[in-house]
């Protein structure tokens, strides 16, 4: 079976986002208000094979564990779809 994994990773809320601070600044800069907090992160497609859903599951949340995410500075979410 075929599924497309959809993972969003992202700063712990706990720890400062440089790059999300900069871009807060940067969008006050240029006459955007009202912007209290931006946070930047990653988005990652994976397509796979997998036997079934828990299987598919099961790789992409070791991905996200040992390779993807940062899990001391960053969280992850996942969502899996059968293509």
């Amino acid at each position: 079976m075929k599924f497309k994994a959809e993972i969003d990773i992202m700063p712990l809320k706990e720890l400062l986002d440089p790059q999300g601070k900069a871009v807060t600044s940067g969008l006050r800069n240029i006459g955007i208000q009202g912007i209290s907090d931006v946070r930047i992160g990653k988005h990652i497609s994976i397509e796979l094979e997998a036997k079934d859903e828990k299987t598919a599951n099961t790789m992409v949340e070791k991905a996200c564990k040992e390779l993807l995410a940062n899990l001391i500075m960053e969280s992850y979410s996942l969502e899996l779809k059968k293509i």
